[in-house]
């Protein structure tokens, strides 16, 4: 899928391919605890060293999202978020940071917000990329609503046959985001051990980088993950500790503390001696 215009997303992934290096996204959910402190916080996480962004439009009833990432939504909510405000919010922070911002949410949202509206609206705050959850990859109503301003990005999960799996990836473009287990979002104490054999597998079929997330909770397992994918996503850990220090003066920088071991585990990933 060609873009209008430039993207910030294949520039970065350009950038750590030629620097043999994974990068790193963070998830958090927009207008979590409030709009102010999420400007904060992207500030902080990019001074951090992410290489993406990633910010979750909340939604009511956010299904393949576990509990961390359901009370960060309904935190969101009940300070009064709304599409337009977080738009507005992602124009303030792409005044001050140039890391690339994906867009996650449900169809819902777009939908009543309108899919040509949308698409525009989002690309001119600053946004690069946009991930459905719950959008079938051959519906046609995004690309429908005009020339696309946005990356598609495309879920691929455990349990996706092998005929699906081309079918998403022929229809995404900025990268493929691997869903490294089934369920929903949320901490985990040990990784799966299938995530090398799936990132392959969906590497036959396309071009696009591969972000891996679902789980991903600590420098270790980031790094352990950033040998295998060119991403590394970790969120429900960071939703979790916003909740946690919701309304303290210093939670923005203590969000970006949390990440920076994080961020610089997976750039050093690949250079570690038992990389092969």
């Amino acid at each position: 899928m060609a873009l209008s215009m430039h993207n910030r997303i294949d520039s970065t992934f350009a950038r750590l391919r030629e620097a043999g290096r994974s990068g790193f996204m963070a998830y958090i959910t927009g207008g979590d605890p409030n709009l102010s402190t999420t400007v904060q916080i992207a500030q902080e996480l990019a001074a951090a060293g992410i290489d993406f962004l990633e910010i979750g439009i909340p939604f009511s009833d956010p299904l393949a999202d576990g509990l961390a990432n359901q009370l960060g939504a309904q935190r969101a909510l009940m300070a009064g978020t709304t599409v337009r405000g977080l738009l507005k919010c992602i124009a303030e922070i792409r005044a001050s940071i140039s890391t690339p911002i994906i867009l996650y949410t449900y169809l819902n949202p777009i939908f009543q917000y309108g899919f040509a509206r949308f698409e525009n609206d989002a690309a001119d705050a600053g946004a690069d990329g946009l991930l459905l959850l719950d959008f079938p990859p051959d519906e046609t109503l995004l690309d429908d609503a005009g020339v696309p301003r946005l990356h598609r990005i495309r879920l691929v999960a455990p349990t996706t046959d092998e005929g699906r799996v081309a079918t998403i990836c022929a229809r995404a473009s900025g990268f493929i985001y691997y869903v490294s287990r089934e369920g929903v979002t949320g901490e985990r104490s040990a990784l799966e051990g299938s995530i090398q054999d799936r990132v392959e597998r969906i590497k036959r079929h396309t071009e696009l980088p591969v972000a891996v997330g679902f789980g991903i909770s600590n420098p270790e397992q980031a790094a352990a993950v950033g040998r295998i994918a060119d991403a590394v996503v970790v969120g429900s850990a960071i939703v979790r500790r916003i909740g946690e220090g919701a309304g303290r003066r210093d939670l923005a920088r203590e969000i970006g503390r949390f990440v920076r071991p994080m961020t610089e585990a997976v750039h050093s990933a690949r250079s570690e001696p038992d990389h092969p």
